[in-house]
């Protein structure tokens, strides 16, 4: 039997014998009887328990943030944070107790004082008034919200068994973070962000008092959608707490006088990295299954809020360039426009709807177009005129003799953009890219964009895109030949060449990107400028199934490489992920990196579940590569973006440190450039998901390598050039790098030279000062 119940039947026998009774004495006596029993039989039977109050399990949801701790994902039905009693500032408390529950600390889970004061609610049918913080939490946790004497019955019962097992901070504590605020937050810590974009620590007393009076009515008291009434409950928040001398006279003022600067993006994210929180996300559920939503886990990343932001915009930046040199396509829709002006506005409203913005890609519709000036409704309220220049992109499109399917005109659906005040005319890409960017020596993820836009497109291309690398898996050909001998400086004839039956039976021509044939070469200069038939011709010498077992070092999945010669054209496949992988190798001297993504795992009260133990940098037992391999490869990359087909780089950011490779596959359906300065490694690839020419005009040198260049530029800007030291085992003869044990004779001096001289051109460039060397 309960402690309640024990207390009803006391009371009865208490009644019933008392003596002298007069006859209202009597009534009055049966009514509370009755009323008892009313308590007995309807209400404690129907009693949830408390462990939901006394067990509490806030559902709080998964949070994904960058390693500095910027908030990139959230995946959850409630934006809650659980904020400690004692994490929770005195003002904050004081604040709430004041308008909620003034006697808070004193009573037992009922204020009669209150109670009485509400009574006359009886007299319209329900019970208003008089709950308690205590009163309130079996409300939010374990029974319904209706108004009715039962409900209230139960909250009072209920109240008492709370306080005879929680202490009132325990109590204000669940309060505190179960409470709803508005915009799907729960608690006082989530609001503080939805409203005001910081956390509980940093509010003001103004702040403060705007937040304690949401609870009464989240609703009508929210300052994002209702500004005026918010600020009214919040002066009476303010009123209550000068009141009870919770706060000074000048505080006072000073609250009343303050300005509050709401937050409209809500929960926003910090930076725009969705593909990394996805990929978070799907990695915690796979270990949590459900509770991942709503246990209050927090993934910290390894990915770096500034390099994130680079990756992001100059993805975004490219991707329009390239977009904007290849035309307008015209209008994503054309609308009827009725005559009506409220049917018109539908129209307008529902053609939009079904158009989110791509960030700073707005959806409009046209009103009216003509050569010189185009207006639009964007949905805002306003129309927005467009003209000069900002029409420029969209001209022929607003030509009297524009094809119908460009042409703009009433109804038209396209996208605009704003550059300072001035609006443009602009358009979607139907081009894809990805981004990647690791720490050489650990596997890091730094950046990761995985296409143009993740709420047009979710594919992840990093991770999930298999496409050609073209000339970008060149230097994994040239570092197995320099295990058989070769050196850069090595001769191959680069000219012409025939071999029959290798293109299924029929004869096959490997040729140039730029058709142009330099005669003997060395391998240096050879990859610098991309020679295709130089690198079919080593191949040929090396042998296809050495090269073909070789490529599994660097970890490409050699099943996807067909063993035949074109592999020396990059007509495998491979993900960016995977090439930035392998780019790490020569990066960091020889070692096999695993990239990872994130670095541990949290509960909701901070306990660490899980957390990443990467490989110590420069562990022997990871080593792939021979030292020597890595570093004169290293040698040969930075000559590619020195003179090579990657020399903007080197113009753009001026630094000696850079390596890297271009990677143009075949008719340009594919875009890359792959390569590192210091400890960063990143990849960068561009091409359409059905496979088609970028243009003949396009090579990596104009697709990925801007992306790559803009990024570096921002996540080398503090890191300072460094130097490789020469490994022990190579020497420089004739100008150029050979291992030790092939100096003496032992170097493969050239190839298929046929009868062509073997004198070297004369404007083989010298090699590259030495680079950085592992610590």
């Amino acid at each position: 039997m309960t402690p309640s119940s024990n207390l009803a039947r006391t009371w009865a026998k208490r009644i019933v014998s008392a003596r002298g009774m007069t006859l209202i004495g009597a009534a009055i006596a049966l009514l509370v009887l009755g009323f008892i029993l009313y308590i007995l039989v309807f209400i404690l039977p129907g009693l949830p328990a408390l462990d939901a109050i006394t067990d509490y399990r806030p559902k709080i949801p998964l949070r994904v943030y960058t390693a500095d701790h910027a908030l990139i994902g959230e995946f959850g039905e409630e934006h809650r944070d659980f904020t400690p009693v004692a994490q929770i500032p005195d003002m904050m408390k004081k604040a709430v107790v004041a308008i909620e529950d003034t006697r808070f600390y004193s009573h037992h889970g009922v204020d009669y004082i209150g109670m009485v004061a509400s009574l006359k609610s009886l007299a319209h049918g329900h019970l208003r008034g008089f709950s308690t913080i205590t009163m309130q939490l079996p409300r939010n946790f374990v029974i319904s919200r209706e108004r009715s004497l039962p409900r209230k019955l139960s909250e009072m019962i209920l109240a008492y068994r709370i306080e005879g097992k929680l202490s009132k901070d325990q109590i204000l504590e669940l309060y505190m973070n179960q409470i709803y605020l508005g915009q799907r937050s729960y608690g006082f810590g989530s609001a503080a962000r939805t409203y005001f974009g910081k956390p509980l620590s940093q509010l003001s007393i103004a702040e403060v008092a705007m937040l304690a009076g949401l609870p009464k009515n989240p609703s009508q008291h929210n300052p994002i959608s209702n500004p005026k009434r918010a600020r009214e409950r919040q002066h009476v928040v303010l009123a209550r707490m000068h009141e009870l001398s919770f706060i000074s006279d000048a505080q006072y003022q000073q609250a009343l006088r303050e300005p509050l600067h709401i937050s409209t993006k809500g929960q926003g994210f910090e930076t725009h990295a969705e593909f990394v929180a996805e990929l978070a996300r799907q990695a915690v559920v796979a270990q949590f299954k459900d509770d991942a939503y709503t246990r209050g886990y927090t993934v910290t990343t390894t990915i770096l809020k500034a390099d994130q932001d680079a990756a992001y915009e100059s993805v975004r930046r490219n991707v329009l360039a390239y977009d904007q040199r290849h035309g307008y396509r015209g209008p994503e829709e054309v609308i009827d426009l009725p005559q009506d002006e409220h049917e018109r506005e539908d129209a307008i409203d529902e053609a939009l709807q079904d158009r989110p913005n791509s960030d700073r890609l707005m959806a409009a519709v046209v009103i009216s177009a003509s050569s010189k000036l185009v207006r639009v409704d964007a949905g805002t309220g306003e129309t927005l005129d467009i003209s000069g220049e900002g029409l420029k992109f969209a001209a022929p499109a607003l030509a009297a003799n524009a094809k119908a399917s460009i042409k703009l005109r009433p109804g038209a659906v396209i996208r605009i953009s704003q550059e300072g005040k001035r609006w443009s005319i602009t358009q979607v890409p139907q081009v894809a890219a990805a981004f990647v960017s690791l720490d050489a020596h650990s596997g890091a993820y730094r950046a990761m964009v995985g296409g143009f836009d993740y709420n047009l497109q979710k594919f992840n291309h990093v991770t999930q895109a298999w496409r050609q690398p073209g000339s970008s898996l060149k230097p994994f050909l040239y570092s197995s030949s320099l295990e058989k001998g070769y050196s850069p400086a090595t001769l191959v004839n680069d000219a012409p060449l025939d071999l029959a039956g290798e293109d299924a039976g029929a004869t096959w021509s490997p040729q140039n990107d730029d058709m142009k044939y330099d005669g003997p070469i060395t391998l240096r200069r050879a990859l610098a400028h991309s020679k295709n038939v130089v690198s079919v011709r080593l191949l040929r010498r090396l042998g296809v199934p050495y090269v073909h077992q070789y490529l599994g070092k660097f970890g490409f999945d050699v099943a996807r490489h067909q063993p035949n010669l074109t592999m020396a054209l990059g007509t495998g496949a491979v993900t960016p992920l995977q090439m930035a992988g392998a780019y790490s190798i020569f990066a960091n001297g020889g070692f096999q990196v695993q990239p990872y993504l994130i670095a541990k795992i949290t509960d909701a009260r901070g306990n660490v579940i899980s957390e990443a133990k990467p490989a110590a940098a420069f562990d022997e037992a990871n080593r792939v590569l021979d030292p020597r391999n890595a570093f004169v490869v290293d040698t040969m990359l930075r000559d590619v973006v020195r003179y090579g087909t990657g020399a903007a780089a080197t113009q753009k950011l001026g630094r000696m440190d850079l390596a890297g490779k271009t990677g143009t596959t075949s008719d340009a359906v594919d875009g890359w450039f792959a390569g590192y300065g210091a400890n960063v490694v990143a990849v960068a690839w561009m091409g359409y998901d059905d496979p088609k020419s970028l243009g003949g005009r396009e090579f990596g040198a104009t697709l990925a390598l801007p992306i790559w260049t803009d990024f570096m530029r921002v996540a080398l800007a503090r890191q300072p050039q460094a130097e490789r030291r020469v490994p022990e085992g190579v020497s420089q003869v004739d100008g150029d790098w050979v291992y030790d044990e092939f100096k003496d004779g032992g170097a493969v001096r050239s190839i298929d030279l046929d009868d062509a001289p073997v004198t070297p051109p004369s404007d083989t460039a010298a090699p590259p000062a030495p680079a950085p060397a592992p610590p």
